[in-house]
């Protein structure tokens, strides 16, 4: 047995374990440095040439911890299992969110003047922020030439890595406010008639699209199949924030039930944005624009001026897989024609049927007995907080705000005051004021 030979084998091994073990102490440090960087206004505080430092200090790592990232990516495949957590029946992303900044956001009170721009994930929820923020400023923003981060001046809700909500700055001298983003699904997204909320829907495909792009560059070489991301996005427990279909419907059902809900289309948006530049302007009920500061708030929410100053409208910050991700891949509103046929046929239909799931059952006695507008009105209620007025209102054959039955919903109101629950008093006072008697009686 040639002895020298174990020797030399054996001192090799330890060299390679030992290198191996210094990388993975070196990675941990590094993610907990790069962590702590990225927390609240570290990183999107810094001005933008600071910022740019900062990623290539994180570059440089990522170049040194090359060896172990490229073993970890043979050996583990990224898992939406792992990557996730679960709040109140809806997954969260681990990373720029966690179980408890789900948990503040449920504990945020609304203040008078905030405006929320609500998406699911990749439908344009920065674009959306950027058109608020112009607008609230008539044109007349300085994110670029101040160096200013847009995550700096408006907090995303449910995350830990932009301005904290509550240091949020008003922006705008006619309506000052704060500018929130959420991803929140309208049952969790903090309710209140102080406020204004903006949704902007996608086609799923192309929701499906941006969110294939969105993974692949945040997890590198341990990114999922496509099929694999698909099943992620049709599941109701896995898929972050909700499901296409339920994230869309319960925020359309909350702007149909109040007029402080404004809806718009992505596609609109690529469509026609100075018209839209318009709603959100009538919508926050500023003054009339002229034409020369509707053209600016354009020219600055352009797809040109947004990728030429990546860095100001940066989503989330960089980290050790992905420190040169871009903004926008392509800034089409036909993302869903780069998604494979077969794969766009079954989305579309999976959409179709989960939009046209079996109603909810709401216990209501018969048509004639006398019990049956009070049993209607907990229903209508009922179906409002669960995001699905219309099947409440198909169940019952009222309508939300039927005057008929004020008095079953002032009694409501009554019974949500005495049990201190806010959320039903909301719901009440909603109904009331649609049905033109939110007046002293049901305000006691």
């Amino acid at each position: 047995m040639n002895w020298s030979l174990i020797t030399w084998v054996a001192v090799a091994a330890g060299a390679v374990v030992a290198f191996f073990v210094v990388q993975l102490i070196h990675l941990s440090t590094v993610l907990a440095w790069a962590d702590q960087k990225t927390t609240g206004l570290a990183y999107y505080g810094l001005p933008a040439g600071e910022r740019r430092r900062f990623k290539d200090s994180l570059r440089r790592q990522a170049r040194l911890l090359r060896p172990i990232l490229r073993l970890m990516s043979r050996f583990s495949r990224f898992t939406f299992q792992k990557a996730s957590f679960e709040h109140r029946g809806i997954a969260g992303p681990r990373g720029t969110c966690s179980k408890q900044s789900f948990e503040r956001a449920d504990e945020y009170v609304v203040r008078e003047g905030d405006v929320f721009v609500a998406t699911q994930m990749k439908c344009g929820t920065t674009w959306m922020q950027h058109v608020v923020y112009e607008v609230l400023h008539r044109g007349r923003g300085d994110l670029v030439p101040s160096e200013t981060a847009l995550c700096a001046v408006s907090p995303w809700l449910e995350a830990f890595k932009t301005v904290p909500v509550e240091d949020a700055p008003l922006l705008g001298s006619e309506r000052p406010s704060r500018v929130i983003k959420t991803h929140l699904p309208a049952t969790l997204c903090p309710d209140s008639d102080e406020a204004r909320y903006v949704y902007v829907a996608r086609h799923p495909v192309s929701c499906f699209a941006s969110c294939v792009d969105f993974i692949a560059a945040n997890v590198g070489a341990m990114a999922p199949e496509l099929d694999q991301v698909e099943e992620w996005y049709c599941d109701d427990e896995l898929m972050w924030w909700g499901t296409w279909p339920s994230h869309v419907r319960g925020w359309w059902e909350r702007a149909a039930r109040g007029d402080n809900v404004l809806f718009v289309h992505f596609e609109e948006m690529k469509r026609d944005l100075p018209g839209v530049v318009r709603r959100v302007a009538g919508f926050l009920e500023l003054e009339p624009f002229t034409e020369a500061e509707i053209d600016n708030v354009v020219r600055k929410c352009g797809f040109e001026y947004m990728r030429e100053h990546e860095d100001t409208f940066e989503m989330h910050p960089p980290h050790l897989l992905a420190t040169d991700a871009e903004l926008f891949v392509k800034g089409t509103a036909d993302r869903h024609k780069d998604v494979p046929e077969e794969t766009r046929r079954r989305i579309l239909s999976w959409c179709e049927d989960a939009t046209h799931e079996p109603e909810p059952r709401y216990v209501l006695p018969e048509r004639e007995s006398p019990h049956y507008d009070r049993a209607a009105a907990w229903a209508l209620i009922e179906g409002a907080n669960e995001g699905n007025t219309a099947s409440a209102e198909k169940a019952t054959g009222y309508q939300w705000g039927e005057s008929g039955l004020v008095p079953y919903v002032r009694d409501i109101l009554a019974e949500a005051q005495e049990q201190d629950d806010a959320r039903l008093e909301r719901l009440a006072r909603r109904f009331l004021a649609r049905a033109g008697a939110e007046d002293s009686e049901a305000a006691d």
